[in-house]
C-alpha cells in the first residue's frame, strides 16, 4: 500500500526474532495442553501401567523387563507428542487456524518448535510416573533415571516433529488422527520388546521410528552397570532424527500455510 502523497511511507513492524517467537508460542501451548490434555495424559499414563501389569506375568526378566519398562514410559511421549500433535495440527489446519499463525510476523519454525516443546515437555509427569512404577514392579535399578533429563525432550522433539508433520500433510482431519493413532500402535508394538527378539524386516522396521533410540538409551539406564557410551550414542541417534522430522514440520507448515 502506497503513502498519501507528500508523507513518509510507515515502516513496517520487525519480524520476531525465532526464540522469543517460539518462547511465547510453547507458554501459549502449554497453558492450552494443561487445560484442554490433563485427562489425556492420564489416559496416556494409566494405558502405560496397564501394559506393564499385563507384561508382569509374560516376560522372564533381564533384558526384556528393562525393554517393558522403557518403552511403556516412551510410550506416554507417543501418545501425547505424536499422537495428539497429529491431531491438533490436522484440526488446525482443516478449521483455518493455520491462517492466523501465518498472519503473525513469527517465523514458521517457531510455531513448530514451539507446539513441539510444549506437547513433549507436557509428558514429563507421566514418563517419571511410568518409569518410577515400572522400576519398582520389575525390580530394576533406578539409578539411572536421569537420564529421563535426556530423553524425553529428545524422544519428545523426534516423535512431536513427526506428529506435526503428519498433522500438516494429511489432506484431511480424519487422516491426520488415523496417522497419529497408527504411530503410537507402532510405539506401543515395537518399543516394549527387545529388538533382537523380533523378526528381521520387524526390526527393521523398528529402527525407522523415532522413538526406539529413546527406547534404548533408557533401557541401559536400567542395567546394573549401564553402558553410558552406547546410551549417548543412542541419545545421539534420537537427536539427529529429531532435528530431521522438525525440520520436515517446518516445511509442511511453510507448505500448508501458504494454501
Amino acid at each position: 500500500m502506497r503513502a498519501p502523497a507528500g508523507e513518509a511511507p510507515v515502516p513496517l513492524a520487525p519480524r520476531a526474532r525465532l526464540w522469543p517467537a517460539m518462547a511465547a508460542v510453547y507458554r501459549a501451548q502449554l497453558s492450552r495442553a494443561r487445560v484442554a490434555r490433563v485427562p489425556l495424559l492420564f489416559v496416556a499414563t494409566f494405558q502405560s501401567l496397564g501394559i506393564m501389569v499385563l507384561m508382569r506375568g509374560v516376560v522372564d526378566g533381564g533384558a526384556e523387563s528393562r525393554a517393558v519398562v522403557a518403552g511403556s514410559a516412551v510410550l506416554v511421549v507417543a501418545f501425547v507428542a505424536l499422537n495428539l500433535l497429529a491431531q491438533y495440527f490436522g484440526q488446525l489446519r482443516a478449521g483455518g487456524g493455520l491462517d492466523h499463525y501465518a498472519t503473525l510476523p513469527v517465523p514458521a519454525a517457531a510455531v513448530v518448535l514451539g507446539a513441539a516443546g510444549a506437547y513433549a515437555s507436557f509428558t514429563v509427569p507421566g514418563v517419571v510416573v511410568t518409569a518410577v512404577v515400572g522400576g519398582v514392579m520389575y525390580q530394576l535399578p533406578l539409578g539411572g533415571l536421569w537420564l529421563l533429563v535426556a530423553v524425553v525432550p529428545l524422544a519428545g522433539a523426534a516423535l512431536a516433529g513427526l506428529g506435526a508433520a503428519l498433522g500438516l500433510l494429511a489432506p484431511k482431519p480424519e487422516i491426520a488422527t488415523l496417522c497419529g493413532q497408527l504411530g503410537m500402535s507402532a510405539a506401543l508394538l515395537l518399543g516394549v520388546l527387545p529388538g533382537d527378539r523380533l523378526p528381521q524386516p520387524v526390526g527393521l522396521l523398528r529402527d525407522l521410528l523415532p522413538s526406539t533410540y529413546g527406547v534404548e538409551a533408557l533401557t541401559r539406564a536400567f542395567e546394573t552397570r549401564p553402558d553410558w557410551l552406547h546410551a549417548a550414542l543412542d541419545l545421539g541417534v534420537c537427536a539427529a532424527v529429531g532435528v530431521a522430522s522438525l525440520a520436515l514440520a517446518t516445511w509442511a507448515y511453510r507448505r500448508a500455510a501458504v494454501r
